[in-house]
């Protein structure tokens, strides 16, 4: 290997220049990943409990759009801390941390947060689509699914275009607020008076209901999967390991955070004082539909108004699906080892979403759609105590961390959060099953399945709490999806020029190794391949250095310096996102003139879902390919 990989191993985490820069250039080098975390901060989820609490009681929840938002600069703040300093994703700690039992159960439970995530993206796509060109909504909603095409194709040209595509849409929704803010002209002091705290616990039916909205809008703000995102999106900077290293990281992470969760508050509270100003001055108090929102502001304010609202509704919905795909994949490979194709996995997640929205509209008609948006949201606040808890864990855990493990006053704000949003929690489904109980003559079916489920839910999220404090786990090497190296010994070798040879890290590798040795002999060159494909190195390229990429520059380096103590010229090449196409551009640049790859041995239906690297390959270069299948036991 090369000397900035055995650099990159010990040092730094990314390859995102920001060392030898000064001032705005340096904030300007971390300035990017709290912006893609922003945008599922002002998905459709936001717009409908925004509007549904605009309406319903005018300027008085934008405190509470004030308090999420705090919480979630704080807890983004301690995601993106965990990723500087640890190298490692909410969803890889959780992984060391718990037995594989819990973490199989956290995954599913951020998976369900994913699914509610993207019914809302689905849902507010659909509205927009019908609002704009009058398309039915059993349509729409079908149509979401294509958008699948459009996420891979923004990902396939590389991240630059990705987050050009991602800002122009945040850029969208800002300026259509901004316009829609002088068209409404709301009371600026009715505004300020919003942001003085009510009280949500008196017990009444009024209470009650705002209430459900408000866990509907922490829910919609402090978005749980958007902790693993931010944890993983950190490392692409490169930062020197150092005490000084991780401070300046930290601090300009932080800035990114505050300017980037600010802007989507920004959002948020223009869409609150957007409904509070149009409806609930006006006599409409029970607007929780966004196709109700449109035509009431076509009433009221004439066309541009309306236009603009639909415009940032379906800009807001797409940006937000990308993020959440790559929320999913980190969910996926740090919680239970487990990688797939892109496509699908967000064609599941997809489907998954568009089930219950057809199923609703079918049943329920389209106007309970609206209703079906805030609890999706409901159900995401639900799930918030499962990865902050943890996330509060590992930060303020010193034996890791060390000096920059939270100090107490941060720990203390973080555990008031966490008490909080889990009592609110705790209480709006108390109130619901009594509803579910009195509302019904026969509520055995309550007792018999919601009562166990929800008992069960209860008894995990306080073991999550109680494991970290009674029982120490000691970190062990991450067990990426490719496993650890293998030891090599000495091999028989024929003739050859310059081999290429792909590595996986499986017990295929020898094998391999020996074939292309048998080609080669000792008088070969040969070019020791190996792609990362983490959530971010497929999105990233070469910028990433997460902690499964840190584990793979060491093993191949293990490889490399094995072949060379046996006599062979070996030496090591990284690539990253797609196999095929990386093992290629590796080919190509390093003129390599034979490979040797190992078969997964996968069935149909397994290749279907794993990919099918080789023939891919083989298709994209113009030398030979040997392919090495395992043996059978």
């Amino acid at each position: 290997m090369n000397n900035t990989h055995n650099e990159s191993l010990g040092n730094v985490h990314g390859s995102v220049t920001t060392e030898n820069k000064t001032g705005w250039r340096k904030l300007m080098a971390f300035l990017g990943p709290a912006y893609l975390v922003s945008v599922g901060y002002m998905d459709p989820g936001n717009w409908a409990t925004d509007i549904a609490g605009g309406s319903a009681f005018g300027y008085k929840l934008i405190w509470v759009l004030f308090v999420s938002n705090m919480i979630a600069l704080l807890l983004q703040s301690l995601a993106a801390r965990l990723g500087i300093v640890r190298g490692l994703d909410l969803a890889q700690a959780s992984k060391n941390a718990y037995p594989r039992f819990v973490n199989f159960w956290l995954y599913i439970l951020a998976q369900i947060a994913i699914v509610a995530c993207d019914l809302a993206e689905i849902i507010g796509m659909a509205i927009g689509l019908k609002l704009l060109f009058h398309l039915p909504l059993i349509w729409g909603v079908s149509l979401t699914i294509t958008d699948t095409v459009l996420m891979l194709y923004l990902m396939n040209k590389g991240m630059r275009k990705l987050e050009g595509f991602i800002i122009s849409m945040i850029f969208v929704v800002g300026m259509s607020f901004l316009v829609e803010m002088f068209i409404v002209k709301p009371d600026v002091i009715e505004v300020a008076k919003g942001f003085i705290p009510g009280n949500l616990f008196k017990g009444d039916k009024i209470s009650q209901q705002m209430l459900y909205i408000a866990i509907g809008i922490i829910g919609a703000t402090v978005m749980p999967h958007n902790l693993y995102l931010h944890s993983s999106l950190v490392q692409t900077r490169q930062i020197t390991r150092t005490e000084e290293g991780f401070k300046a990281a930290i601090k300009f992470n932080l800035f990114d955070t505050v300017i980037a969760l600010n802007l989507a508050f920004f959002v948020n509270a223009a869409i609150l004082i957007l409904a509070a100003s149009a409806f609930f001055r006006n006599g409409y108090f029970e607007v929780a539909e966004i196709q109700d929102a449109f035509k009431l502001l076509e009433h009221i304010f004439g066309a541009i108004a309306p236009t603009l609202f639909a415009i940032a509704l379906i800009a807001s919905g797409q940006s937000s699906t990308i993020t959440g795909t790559l929320a999913g994949q980190i969910i996926m490979e740090g919680h239970i080892n487990l990688r797939i194709e892109p496509w699908l996995r967000r064609l599941l997640t997809r489907v998954l979403a568009i089930v219950p929205a057809v199923f609703t509209i079918l049943y329920y008609g389209e106007e309970g759609l609206g209703k079906l948006l805030i609890l999706s949201q409901v159900v995401l606040s639900l799930q918030l105590g499962f990865a902050v808890i943890p996330l509060i864990h590992f930060t303020s855990d010193r034996k890791r961390m060390g000096k920059f493990a939270i100090n107490f006053q941060t720990r203390a704000l973080a555990w008031g959060s966490a008490l909080l949003i889990v009592a609110l929690n705790a209480k709006l489904v108390y109130e619901q099953i009594g509803d579910w109980v009195n509302g019904t003559s026969s509520p055995v079916w309550i007792y018999a399945i919601v009562v166990p489920i929800v008992i069960g839910i209860a008894i995990l999220l306080i073991y999550v709490f109680i494991r970290p404090l009674l029982f120490k786990h000691y970190d062990r090497p991450a067990i990426v999806p490719h496993g650890i190296a293998n030891a090599i010994t000495e091999l028989n070798a024929i003739t050859y020029d310059h081999i290429g040879i792909t590595i996986d890290f499986s017990k295929n590798d020898t094998e391999c190794l020996r074939h292309a040795i048998m080609q080669g002999g000792k008088k070969a060159g040969y070019t020791l391949i190996h792609v990362v494909e983490t959530a971010g190195a497929r999105y990233y390229g070469g910028e990433v250095m997460d902690n499964e990429t840190q584990v793979d520059f060491d093993n191949l380096d293990k490889y490399v310096c094995a072949l060379k103590n046996l006599g062979y010229n070996a030496q090591g090449q990284i690539g990253y996102g797609n196999p095929a196409g990386a093992i290629a551009e590796i080919v190509k640049d390093q003129n390599v003139d034979f490979i040797v790859m190992g078969s997964h041995g996968h069935k149909a239906l397994k290749d279907l879902i794993f990919g099918t690297t080789v023939n891919s390959v083989r298709h994209m270069v113009n030398v030979p390919v040997l392919v090495v299948k395992p043996q059978s036991n």
